[in-house]
């Protein structure tokens, strides 16, 4: 089962700041993570946020949501580990 990914704008506006370098890199790492595994070994539950997973990504992190109803993962936070949490 294939899961769409879809960006907030809070992602969208972070990747447009950084070079193409980074924001290639951030937006392969999370299709090839996600894509078909929504919770693959290396995600993390945020305890005290409901149905919140992260990713880690070199320096960056990704916080998103899976709808499983609608096969659907919205990323709402991409930013730097000291900044996202």
């Amino acid at each position: 089962m294939t899961f769409d990914i879809g960006y907030d704008k809070q992602p969208i506006k972070f990747l447009k700041n950084q070079s193409k370098e980074v924001s290639r890199r951030i937006l392969d790492k999370i299709d090839e993570t996600l894509k078909n595994n929504p919770v693959p070994k290396d995600a993390k539950y945020i305890i005290g946020e409901h149905g919140v997973y992260r990713i880690r990504i070199g320096d960056y992190r990704a916080l998103y949501r899976i709808n499983y109803q609608e096969n659907k993962i919205i990323v709402f936070i991409i930013d730097k580990r000291e900044r996202v949490y």
